[in-house]
């Protein structure tokens, strides 16, 4: 299997800095944010986020945790036995603007699943998508508002983010 690393550790915190800042820069009220990260990378992601907020802003923005596994489209055929993760968001999502992180933006079919999650926890006023990486190829229109980098891969190509909170490293690699 042939890999090469298209984002190390300091591109990594580059790109979710320059995130963070764009993030405050659209979003005034930080009071009125909260950030979402769908399992698994997201979720680190969203963390770091958070933290980079705090850092900034001195005020902590709700967050959690959202798994999607049940509200795909294609869930039965990726597994008889889907592994179902926690959904943690225990603030009311009602009329907050939401930023939801993953890893990867690639088909659309995540993130359209996460929508119909959040969508059952309450009406956010808005919703807006960071991803350290879009990799192109959309089935569905979505874009993300946020991005670390964007690239395209071939068909036979996978990007595999490396997060040190699991895989005690920080890269993304693309593998063929």
């Amino acid at each position: 299997m042939d890999k090469r690393i298209i984002m190390t550790a300091d591109d990594i915190t580059l790109a979710l800095q320059r995130i963070v800042l764009q993030v405050l820069e659209r979003n005034q009220k930080v009071e009125r944010l909260a950030v979402v990260g769908i399992h698994t990378c997201g979720v680190y992601l969203a963390e770091r986020i958070v933290e980079r907020i705090y850092d900034i802003s001195d005020i902590e923005v709700d967050s959690g945790s959202l798994d999607i596994t049940l509200y795909r489209d294609d869930w039965s055929s990726i597994a008889q036995s889907p592994v179902v993760k926690t959904t943690n968001i225990v603030f009311p999502v009602e009329g907050l603007n939401l930023v939801l992180v993953d890893d990867v933006v690639f088909t659309g079919r995540t993130i359209r699943a996460a929508l119909d999650a959040i969508m059952d926890y309450g009406r956010p006023r808005s919703i807006q998508l960071a991803a350290l990486v879009d990799r192109g190829g959309r089935e569905l229109p979505i874009q993300p508002d946020y991005i670390g980098m964007a690239t395209t891969v071939r068909a036979n190509e996978r990007i595999q983010v490396q997060l040190s909170e699991r895989d005690d490293i920080d890269q993304v690699v693309i593998e063929s």
